[in-house]
């Protein structure tokens, strides 16, 4: 049975309980005054820390979590927010988590976006298409690599608008009734394509896993810090089903986070990095 890192704290602890249990006074002793208790040895904060938002994650989300050292896990997390640090000042985190619980408004608008022209990196399969400038900077580097590979990646949906989203939310609830499209498309505010990081690449059919565009994303985007959103098998974790073609620019470290300690499920990765964040 695997353990989680989880299992690993709440092991620490008691060895640290036990280890500072006061010493019995000796059978000679004849001082009649009191002798002082031993208090007790504490975790670092970090690690209690840990502990604490561990616990409040998902029972599915704890499975997923390897066996490993907290403190490894801690400084891995720190490089994640170090280069969180970096992201422009203006706009909100690649980390964003948002989901159908978390949302943005209807006036949110990525501050720097940057229209997609066609180009030598990859193909747009409509004039309309924008993304953040640094999810696009990462997509013509990754579309690169591909290229030396003999693949030419296809984009075909990227940022929609509060009201864009609105309208094909709509649609496919037309189409299919509400119970389906909710498995299928976001409502309003709550779309990862609003937040100007997300790409729909080729036919955006599940058929799009059988091509050659689809397998070298699967085996390299991460490499490039794009990561699959919707994975197979997680709808109950994501709330969507199945999305071959739905990736999102988190940048390489997140991709390297998620991977090691969150069994490569983004959603898993966001959820903790969020309640770490709201953790007094």
């Amino acid at each position: 049975m695997r353990k989680s890192i989880l299992l690993l704290i709440i092991f620490t602890i008691s060895l640290f309980t036990a280890c500072a249990k006061p010493k019995a006074a000796s059978s000679g002793a004849t001082s009649s005054a009191a002798q002082p208790v031993q208090e007790p040895a504490r975790l670092d904060p970090e690690v209690e820390k840990l502990n604490r938002v561990l616990m409040s994650m998902t029972d599915r989300c704890k499975e997923a979590i390897p066996n490993g050292d907290p403190n490894e896990f801690l400084a891995d997390l720190k490089k994640v927010l170090e280069v969180e640090k970096a992201f422009p000042k203006d706009d909100i985190s690649l980390y964003y988590l948002i989901d159908k619980k978390h949302t943005v408004s209807a006036e949110y608008e990525p501050t720097h976006l940057r229209k997609l022209v066609q180009n030598d990196d990859y193909i747009i399969n409509k004039t309309t298409l924008s993304l953040r400038e640094d999810a696009d900077d990462a997509l013509h580097e990754m579309a690169r690599a591909a290229k030396k590979d003999g693949v030419t990646l296809d984009v075909s949906s990227t940022y929609r608008s509060y009201e864009t989203q609105e309208r094909t939310f709509n649609y496919w609830v037309s189409v299919d009734g509400l119970e389906e499209a909710e498995r299928e498309s976001a409502r309003p505010g709550t779309s990862q394509h609003q937040l100007g990081a997300a790409v729909d690449f080729g036919n955006i059919e599940d058929s799009y896993a059988l091509t050659d565009g689809c397998k070298w994303l699967n085996a390299h985007a991460n490499e490039y810090g794009w990561s699959l959103s919707f994975p197979q098998g997680y709808e109950d974790i994501t709330g969507y089903r199945w999305e071959c073609w739905h990736f999102r620019y988190i940048g390489v470290e997140a991709c390297k986070f998620q991977n090691k300690w969150f069994g490569g499920i983004q959603q898993f990765m966001f959820e903790f990095i969020d309640a770490w964040k709201k953790m007094d």
